[in-house]
């Protein structure tokens, strides 16, 4: 085992960490249940300090050179990459993820920093031709105001981040309200920006109570934007409180991402893939596949397969070498896969695999794959958000869809398929902000992330990730003097 320490913890308020005496709680390890260390909650007093010092910061960077704002967000990613391996095991132990994973979410969110570096340099206004010679008309995009973000626990790193980048990028300031289960990742953060020189008061940290952070922040009329990441309940809470006060909001809320599985497709390439990428993170993944339907010709060779792809994966504590899948974040998700399996058990459905707890030490559930599941179970309704997939099979086409829309959920979808013509018409029916064809290829820096209906609204990368940080002026200019 590694002999680092783990990282201390604090709130960090205009440029200065603060830490007891104040109400604290404990952070555990979710493989071994031991105690990492203290999270100090802000007081009401933390939470006015954080609002007026990034409203000051506000008043100077909004008006900051975008190279500027670029030349510090590319060397914030260089000090990702040099303090990666520390901050992906500290990362691994509140959170569970195996070391490799938690390595691949530290470095792949560098590229998230580069790529709003250089994106930041390009946020352009417009001219438009006026009908009168007389007229200027011009498009301004200014930075929206003080951003409060709140960020989830099972991509800490890089969930935090792109919110970050984002709103910096665009000449916003931030107060963001990280996890409090795995606060590693997003201190690492507050601490490498204030390496790479960004100013004080700039980015701000609070950790304590959600509802009473987010009743303080939303309420504030200096703060201008809410960016949230977690569930559909809360996540509906949050908008509902945000549409009081006429806050900008992006939502990127959860999903139970349907898997159409054609019989032209390489059925057992395809289970393999989903196999992989259903343990991610042991499936606390807002985009992971869950809801697996498979052509009926195709359908028990694609589950004989999955099924020994499941059963094959090493679970373990993610410190260990050789470890496939590590523990649930905390006991709550544990106890929720055990309610989706007893019910689909209770309601006649199958476990191929799985199916239970496994050990009395750390939060660890065995990858179970349920089938010949009656359509009314809550697995193939509710979003199991952990290491569950129900396979069921489809006949044609529309049916396929069918299924794959049933629910409110909108956020990703998956084909897998031989055909072109099943490719394109299946990228135009589903309702998804996002679908993948014959790969899993979203989340990458220069795409757009985010869903529709339940799923949220907004989007996190790409050309569009400034979209929901900046205001749109337009600026009409008459001059009484004829050209």
């Amino acid at each position: 085992m590694n002999s680092q320490a783990y990282t201390s913890l604090a709130l960090f308020i205009d440029g200065q960490w603060r830490s007891e005496p104040r109400i604290t709680e404990a952070v555990f390890n979710p493989a071994t249940g031991a105690e990492l260390g203290r999270l100090p909650h802000a007081t009401e007093q933390d939470l006015e300090d954080a609002i007026a010092s990034a409203e000051r910061a506000f008043r100077h960077w909004r008006n900051s050179s975008p190279m500027v704002r670029s030349e510090v967000l590319r060397a914030f990613a260089a000090l990702i990459r040099q303090h990666a391996p520390a901050i992906a095991l500290d990362l691994t132990r509140d959170q569970g993820k195996p070391l490799a994973e938690a390595l691949g979410e530290v470095r792949f969110a560098a590229e998230h920093a580069e790529w709003h570096a250089e994106e930041c340099r390009r946020l352009y206004g417009r001219i438009i031709p006026a009908r009168d010679n007389r007229v200027q008309q011009s498009v301004l995009l200014e930075p929206v105001g003080v951003c409060a973000a709140f960020t989830p626990w099972n991509f800490p790193f890089s969930q935090a981040l792109r919110k970050v980048c984002a709103a910096l990028g665009a000449g916003c300031t931030v107060i963001l309200k990280g996890p409090e289960d795995t606060p590693s990742a997003v201190m690492a953060i507050g601490r490498l920006l204030q390496q790479a020189g960004l100013p004080d008061g700039c980015l701000n940290l609070v950790w304590g109570e959600p509802a009473r952070i987010s009743q303080t922040l939303i309420s504030d009329s200096r703060v201008s934007k809410v960016s949230f990441t977690g569930s559909v309940p809360v996540g509906k809470q949050i908008a509902a409180l945000a549409g009081q006060h006429m806050k900008r909001c992006t939502m990127e809320l959860g999903g139970h991402a349907p898997v159409l599985v054609f019989a032209d497709a390489d059925v057992e390439a395809a289970a393999d893939a989903l196999a992989m990428n259903k343990l991610r993170n042991a499936g606390q993944v807002c985009v992971s596949p869950s809801r697996f339907y498979v052509q009926r010709e195709a359908h028990d060779r694609f589950l004989q397969h999955f099924v020994s792809r499941i059963e094959a994966a090493r679970l373990g504590n993610g410190e260990h070498d050789n470890v496939d899948m590590g523990p649930l974040c905390h006991g709550r998700r544990v106890q929720a896969m055990q309610a989706l399996v007893a019910d689909a058990r209770e309601q006649g459905a199958q476990i191929a695999c799985g199916g239970e707890r496994i050990g009395e030490t750390g939060n660890f559930y065995a990858p179970t794959v349920v089938f010949d599941a009656p359509a009314h179970i809550r697995l193939l309704h509710e979003e199991p958000f952990g290491p569950l997939a129900v396979v069921a099979p489809f006949d044609d086409f529309s049916q396929a869809i069918e299924l794959a829309n049933a629910l409110p959920y909108g956020l990703a979808s998956y084909v897998f398929t031989g055909s072109s013509a099943h490719a394109q018409h299946a990228s135009q029916a589903l309702a998804a902000g996002m679908v993948s064809i014959n790969h899993f290829g979203l989340a990458l820096p220069e795409t757009p992330f985010g869903g529709v209906k339940d799923s949220g609204y907004g989007s996190e990368g790409g050309s569009e990730t400034f979209a929901g940080y900046v205001n749109t002026k337009f600026v009409t200019h008459y001059e009484n003097t004829p050209r």
